[in-house]
């Protein structure tokens, strides 16, 4: 099944610039009306398709579970000799900063205080909010997001490793098209996992460079406007681009394991100096929350109302990891040979969950806490006015806050660089015909690009527009995952019957 890709590669790539390179003289040249035209694609896929959202979200989630204990969980990916490239540490190191990266570090201590402030139910500023908040937190950030990687990375690694097929979207997709994933149909596939790449790694570069001027202002003095911020991405298109040259084991693995390091000792600072008691409460009682409502929160549109929460937080949520899925499930692929479908679902499944709700509790709960002691509503506005500053505005109630900024900061620019870095070698693998190590060329083409995109829709409208576009460039690539997950099944079920053939064979020689 293994072919030269040559020409495939080729035009995959040039369609792929080329659409990118429209949209960034659209944003430069016609700022205003990009913002229009993309508030109205959000709008149309928010009131009438957000259902679909919804249903796919939770149907990965079930999907996922379903592997887990199945009897397809024993299969490794790749041959029944290979054993991981990088030990389990550094692997969930890798695929943590891939998957929640900069954005955890972003939302951490603005969403709960922004749900605790106008929570989906009820009057804000109670003790039902604070439980709202902080379930709804959880709900954002843990099973859903991690459900889709599981997916589409568990696609891409079983048919890149054990049917060698190139790593490539389209490859996910040979059970039912066959060799036609080497012609049109397939090469349209993976010019749109690139897109939606694009727009899913521009969002976050977007609130990166946002969340690393707050840092900056808080710890310098540096004005925290829109000038800088481009500067920022300026800089980090740099810095990433000599990260680039260092390759995957040295850059980002080292990278990717500073930044857990960091983030795993501001976590335990925090647990000594804060509320420690009300964090391990928090954590239990909002995980029994989260697992009672699991699937009320699931399915909920508020039909007979004004969906615009769902909207901005729920919907908003889901469409971004889906846009996000192709770059992370590409590169928790890449980083995932060796291992079987039952460590794979649990180590980027469940532990990743377990991590992420473990660190807004911290944040999340030492938020509210602070919040509710000072009982100033002027600083609960403030976190939900100024969300880029949020978390360096917490550390200003903390002891050792100077220390805490100093870390959180180094911590902000290190996912930074990391998202860049590891996004760049998936667009560079997808451009090329799913070839595992790109040519630096197309890996410093696309980081170049890809900040550009991030510059155009902070100049188009900052938070707003870079929410708008990863929804709308999200909603095609969530029918290509529901239809990933039927190939898989048909993949696994092919694999499991040759694997009895092959040990019938063995018993009759």
């Amino acid at each position: 099944m293994d072919r030269s890709q040559s020409t495939g590669n080729n035009s995959v790539f040039i369609i792929s610039v080329i659409l990118t390179l429209i949209f960034i003289v659209w944003g430069v040249f016609f700022t205003d009306n990009l913002a229009k035209v993309t508030n109205s694609i959000y709008n149309g896929s928010i009131d009438y398709l957000g259902w679909v959202y919804l249903g796919a979200t939770l149907f990965f989630v079930i999907f996922s579970i379903y592997l887990l204990f199945s009897k397809y969980g024993d299969i490794r990916l790749g041959k029944n000799t290979d054993r991981p490239d990088f030990n389990t540490g550094s692997w969930l190191a890798m695929l943590f900063g891939a998957g929640m990266g900069i954005g955890i570090v972003y939302w951490s201590v603005a969403e709960p205080v922004t749900h605790y402030t106008n929570p989906p139910i009820g009057e804000g500023y109670t003790i039902d909010a604070a439980n709202t908040a902080m379930k709804y937190t959880f709900f954002h950030w843990g099973l859903d997001p991690w459900a889709i990687y599981t997916v589409i990375g568990l696609a891409l690694a079983f048919f890149q490793y054990n049917k060698k097929l190139p790593a490539a979207i389209s490859s996910a997709f040979y059970p039912i098209l066959g060799d036609r994933i080497y012609g049109p149909i397939g090469k349209t596939i993976d010019v749109l996992s690139i897109f939606a790449t694009v727009f899913g790694i521009a969002t976050s570069l977007g609130l990166g460079a946002m969340q690393v001027n707050a840092g900056m202002h808080d710890l310098f003095g540096v004005p925290n406007a829109l000038v800088v911020q481009l500067i920022i991405i300026a800089v980090a298109t740099v810095l990433f681009i000599i990260s680039i040259n260092s390759g995957l084991e040295r850059g980002i693995q080292f990278l990717s394991n500073a930044a857990m390091i960091l983030s795993f000792a501001i976590m335990l600072l925090i647990m000594i100096v804060g509320p420690t008691m009300t964090i391990i409460k928090v954590l239990f009682n909002t995980t029994g929350l989260y697992i009672s409502d699991f699937i009320h929160m699931s399915l909920r549109l508020n039909p007979f109302g004004k969906g615009e929460w769902i909207a901005s937080w729920t919907l908003f949520y889901w469409a971004w990891w889906i846009a996000w899925a192709p770059f992370v499930g590409m590169f928790i692929a890449r980083v995932s040979k060796g291992r079987t479908i039952k460590e794979f679902v649990i180590g980027v499944l469940l532990v990743p969950t377990l991590g992420t709700c473990l660190w807004m509790s911290i944040f999340g709960g030492t938020a509210l806490q602070i919040v509710q002691n000072t009982g100033n509503h002027e600083l609960a506005t403030y976190i939900t006015e100024n969300v880029s500053l949020a978390i360096f505005t917490f550390f200003d109630y903390l002891p050792l806050s100077a220390f805490l900024s100093i870390l959180g900061f180094a911590v902000v620019a290190i996912y930074y660089i990391t998202v860049a870095d590891t996004a760049t070698f998936v667009l560079g693998m997808l451009s090329e015909g799913g070839t595992l190590n790109p040519s630096n060329k197309i890996k410093m083409t696309w980081g170049v690009f890809q900040s550009a995109v991030a510059a155009v829709l902070l100049l188009a409208g900052g938070l707003d527009v870079l929410q708008t576009a990863s929804i709308a460039a999200a909603l095609p690539f969530t029918i290509i995952l529901i239809v990933m997950c039927y190939s898989l099944l048909k993949g696994l079920k092919s694999e499991k019957e040759a694997q009895r053939s092959a040990k019938r064979s063995v018993r009759h020689i």
